[in-house]
């Protein structure tokens, strides 16, 4: 799932829903940087999180502008 955790991409954090959509600004190994719309940024080992991404069109529906 690494292999689309790459900068600028949109994800929701599964189990933290409050933090709101992030954008990856950085991917190396398994630490994923994300920018939270309300949480700001968080270093996420995706090893143990499973973070969704999202579609553009479904970050324009729910909101998320970036």
């Amino acid at each position: 799932m690494t292999s689309r955790l790459v900068p600028g991409a949109l994800v929701r954090h599964p189990t933290r829903p409050d933090w709101g959509l992030g954008q990856v600004q950085s991917a190396i190994g398994d630490r994923v940087t994300v920018n939270f719309e309300h949480s700001g940024k968080r270093t996420i080992n995706a090893e143990v999180v499973a973070l969704e991404v999202v579609e553009d069109a479904e970050a324009t529906r729910s909101g998320g502008g970036w």
